[in-house]
C-alpha cells in the first residue's frame, strides 16, 4: 500500500517545541499600545492608552463607561483640522490609530468626542435625506420611488441612484468659486462642462471617495472665501497640503446634507447599516464581549403603569397615559419646589419664586449666556434631527430665555415670556395660555406634548466634560 501523505505536517514536531506553529496565533506583544488625547467641547480632555486596532465606536464606549454616561449610540468620535477649518464624523468601524498616522507632525488636529444624534438618522428617516429633485436613476424606473428603496439601492451593488444640483467649487489654486452642475455616481463626483448635461463627453471628473474622506467646513467664509455656510469638502486619507484639498459649497443644509449622506452611503455601503445595527461589534478588546449589556432606553420599550389601586394595572388608552404622566409630573414639581422654598427659610413666597427662577441653571440642556449663532453651532454639531434643543438667556431681553429647537432640518427660536399672575411668575411659550412655574416644567411638558411646538423636545444638548 502507498504511503498516505500526511495532511497536517506543521502538528509532527519535536517534542521539545511547540504543538502548536507560532505563526498560527499573533503574538501576546502583537497589539501594541499608544497613547491619545480625546477632547469635549468645553476643551477639556482624557489621555487614553489604547492598542493598535481599536476602533473608533470602541474609545466612545471607553469614554461612555469611564465617565458613567449612558449609551445611546449617539456617542461619536470627530476628527477636526483647525488649520484648514474642518471636521467630520469618523465612522464606528475606522481605525483610530490608522487616522492619526495621517496628520501632520506641524497639524494640531485633535479627536472630539461629543454626541451626534444625526449619525444613523438617514436609516430611520430617510425622507428627510434625499429630496425628489436632487435624485435621479441610471436606469428606468416603474412608478414612484420611496425614499426607503432609495436607501436600499444605494446599499445594493446593482442599482444606484444618483444625487445631482448645483454647487458652488473653489476653483484650484484661485480664491474665486464657480457654480457648476454636478452629478455623484457610484464611480465618483463629476461636474458637466455644459449646463446640466449629463452625456458622457460633457462629464468630467472631480473627485473620487475610496481614498479621500468628506469633510465639513465649520468656517467657509472666512477660511476659504465661500458663498455660503454650507461648504464641504473632500481630502486624501494620507497627510497632504491644502493643495489637496477639493472645497464645494451647497446653497442650504437640506443639500449639503444629501451631498454628504450620499457620499458616505457609496463609500462604505452595507458597512454603515451594520455599524447601526450591530453598534457593539468592535475589533479591540472593548467589544460586545467585555461590556456589560445596559438596559434599552427605547421609549418604545416603557410601559405606563396604575399603582392607585390594590393591584397595578397597564394603561393602554395613550391618552389617559399621557394625563397621568403630566399629573404624576406636576405634583413632583409641586414638591420639589415646595421643599426648595422651605428649605433654610420657612417665609416669603418671593424667595420661593426666586429658587424657581434659578433651579434651571443646574439642568444640562441650559446654556446660561451664549448667542444665538453659538446655539445654531452647537444643534448643528449635536445633529439636525428634529427634537435637538437647549434653553438659553435671550440677549435681546435680559428677563426672558430662548428655547432653540431643530425641526425639518431647520432650526427654529422660542422665547418664552414672563407672566406674572397674584405676584407669582410664571413662564410661557403661548402668551400666557400654558403657564409653568419653572423652565424645568416647561421642559417636562413639552418632552411629552407638542403644544404650539413643530415637533415634541427630544435630545437636549450639552456641553460634557471628560
Amino acid at each position: 500500500m502507498p504511503s498516505i501523505p500526511n495532511p497536517f505536517p506543521e502538528l509532527c514536531c519535536s517534542p521539545f517545541t511547540s504543538v502548536l506553529s507560532a505563526g498560527l496565533f499573533p503574538k501576546a506583544n502583537s497589539r501594541k499600545k499608544q497613547v491619545i488625547k480625546v477632547y469635549s467641547e468645553d476643551e477639556t480632555s482624557r489621555a487614553l492608552e489604547v492598542p493598535s486596532d481599536i476602533t473608533a465606536r470602541d474609545v466612545c464606549q471607553l469614554l461612555i463607561l469611564k465617565n458613567h454616561y449612558i449609551d445611546d449610540h449617539s456617542w461619536t468620535l470627530f476628527e477636526h483640522l483647525p488649520h484648514i477649518g474642518l471636521e467630520r464624523t469618523m465612522e464606528d468601524h475606522e481605525l483610530v490609530i490608522e487616522v492619526l498616522s495621517n496628520w501632520g507632525m506641524e497639524e494640531e488636529n485633535k479627536l472630539y468626542f461629543r454626541k451626534n444624534y444625526a449619525k444613523y438618522e438617514f436609516f430611520k428617516n430617510p425622507m428627510y435625506f434625499f429630496p425628489e429633485h436632487m435624485v435621479s436613476f441610471a436606469t428606468e424606473t416603474n412608478g414612484e420611488i420611496s425614499p426607503t428603496q432609495i436607501l436600499q439601492m444605494f446599499l445594493s451593488s446593482s442599482t444606484y441612484p444618483e444625487i445631482h444640483g448645483f454647487l458652488h467649487a473653489k476653483e484650484q489654486g484661485k480664491k474665486s468659486w464657480k457654480k457648476i452642475y454636478f452629478l455623484l455616481r457610484r464611480s465618483g463626483l463629476y461636474f458637466s462642462t455644459k449646463g446640466t448635461s449629463k452625456e458622457p463627453r460633457h462629464l468630467q471628473f472631480f473627485s473620487e471617495f475610496g481614498n479621500s474622506d468628506i469633510y465639513v467646513s465649520l468656517a467657509g467664509k472666512k477660511k476659504h472665501g465661500a458663498p455660503t455656510n454650507y461648504g464641504f469638502g473632500f481630502k486624501p486619507n494620507k497627510a497632504g497640503g491644502p493643495r489637496d484639498l477639493k472645497m464645494l459649497c451647497a446653497e442650504e443644509e437640506q443639500s449639503r446634507t444629501c451631498w454628504v449622506t450620499a457620499i458616505r452611503l457609496l463609500k462604505y455601503g452595507m458597512q454603515l447599516y451594520q455599524n447601526y445595527m450591530h453598534p457593539y461589534q468592535g475589533r479591540s478588546g472593548c467589544s460586545s464581549q467585555s461590556i456589560s449589556p445596559m438596559r434599552s432606553i427605547s421609549e418604545n420599550s416603557l410601559v405606563a403603569m396604575d399603582f392607585s389601586g390594590q393591584k397595578s394595572r397597564v394603561i393602554e388608552n395613550p391618552t389617559e397615559a399621557l394625563s397621568v404622566a403630566v399629573e404624576e409630573g406636576l405634583a413632583w414639581r409641586k414638591k420639589g419646589c415646595l421643599r426648595l422654598a422651605t428649605h433654610g427659610s420657612p417665609t416669603a413666597s418671593s424667595q420661593s419664586s426666586a429658587t424657581n427662577m434659578a433651579i434651571h441653571r443646574s439642568q444640562p440642556w441650559f446654556h446660561h449666556k451664549i448667542s444665538r449663532d453659538e446655539a445654531q453651532r452647537l444643534i448643528i454639531q449635536q445633529g439636525l434631527v428634529d427634537g435637538v434643543f437647549l434653553v438659553r438667556d435671550s440677549q435681546s431681553n435680559p428677563k426672558t430665555f430662548v428655547l432653540s429647537m431643530s425641526h425639518g432640518q431647520k432650526i427654529k427660536h422660542f422665547q418664552i415670556i414672563p407672566v406674572e399672575d397674584d405676584g407669582e411668575l410664571f413662564h410661557t411659550l403661548d402668551d400666557g395660555h400654558t403657564r409653568f412655574t419653572d423652565l424645568i416644567q416647561l421642559v417636562e411638558f413639552y418632552q411629552l406634548n407638542k403644544g404650539v411646538l413643530p415637533c415634541k423636545l427630544k435630545h437636549y444638548c450639552a456641553r460634557i466634560a471628560l
